[in-house]
């Protein structure tokens, strides 16, 4: 495909989005054999907002302090999701390593995280507030999302502690 015609269909996967920003991301990346970081940075800009991958650890420290959230990993044949706290990490033997007493827990290769993107949108008629970790190819590696209170309402202390850790590191990325 030319670049130009890659830069068509982008185009028209912006206008889809920018019309429709509530479906399912990943369908629109396998339809159109994109990653979806390609994909969720289709959406409009006030959605999103990305940093460099290698805050990934402040990122889940800061992460591990929020209470209960979903964390959800999906693939083209699974979507997993788990509820509970981020449990502390630290890096060792090439991952970072989560351990405490929480459903969620294992090893991240924090190595191949290259983009975290900070997404605020529609999603089946909420609001959906998530921070998500793309490897280099812009494939998800996995997704927390602001968790909801009995009423399925986001968590106001959560949504807030999202926005202060979006514009303290978008700030940070953008003096580096």
């Amino acid at each position: 495909m030319s670049k130009q015609a890659a830069t068509a269909d982008l185009d028209a996967i912006r206008r889809e989005l920018a019309e429709n920003p509530g479906g399912v991301l990943e369908a629109t990346a396998a339809q159109h054999d994109l990653p979806l970081q390609t994909v969720v940075e289709c959406l409009p800009q006030e959605m999103w907002a990305r940093v460099p991958g290698d805050l990934f650890v402040e990122v889940m420290e800061d992460l591990s302090a929020w209470g209960s959230v979903t964390v959800i990993a999906h693939t083209k044949d699974i979507i997993l999701e788990v509820e509970g706290p981020v449990p502390p990490g630290k890096l060792g033997h090439g991952f970072y390593n989560l351990h405490g007493d929480s459903p969620i827990g294992g090893h991240l290769r924090a190595g191949n995280c290259k983009a975290i993107l900070f997404l605020r949108r529609p999603f089946m008629g909420k609001e959906s507030v998530s921070v998500q970790f793309f490897n280099e190819e812009g494939g998800s590696m996995f997704k927390v999302f602001v968790g909801r209170d009995e009423n399925r309402a986001l968590k106001p202390d959560q949504v807030e502690r999202f926005e202060q850790l979006k514009a303290r590191l978008t700030r940070k990325a953008e003096a580096a």
